[in-house]
């Protein structure tokens, strides 16, 4: 890359990392490396942050993530972790029935029970 290049990748940087041609040649090398590994990681915590949203949706009706795919997976429901993960927080209804199909498809979600919901006695008015 020239000069020109160079100074244009680096604007917005800090300090003479902006303008000195020798540090801002550094710093765009090592911002590209980030960007291109970055572009990596960014589709990884998605991908997780889409599962702990899944398993959220699915332990409110008593079954945990792994069970609920499984479940899933052998009634051959083709959604994906993101279509899942929108509907278990914008659709509680449409989850839900998604979560029953689940448990009737898979022993091992039959027996599962819901968990108690605690409630906070200093609220209560008598």
């Amino acid at each position: 890359m020239n000069k020109k290049e160079i100074l244009k990748l680096a604007k917005g940087f800090r300090g003479r990392a902006k303008n000195c041609i020798r540090i801002a040649r550094e710093r765009v090398e090592k911002a590209l490396q980030y960007s291109y590994r970055d572009r990596r990681n960014k589709k990884r915590d998605m991908r997780s942050l889409w599962i702990q949203r899944i398993n959220a949706g699915t332990r409110q009706h008593g079954v945990n993530y792994g069970n609920f795919m499984h479940g899933l997976m052998k009634e051959n429901i083709q959604l994906n972790r993101k279509v899942l993960s929108e509907i278990s927080m914008h659709e509680p209804y449409s989850f839900k029935a998604l979560v029953d199909i689940s448990r009737s498809a898979f022993p091992g979600n039959k027996h599962v029970v819901l968990p108690t919901r605690k409630v906070n006695v200093s609220s209560i008015n008598v």
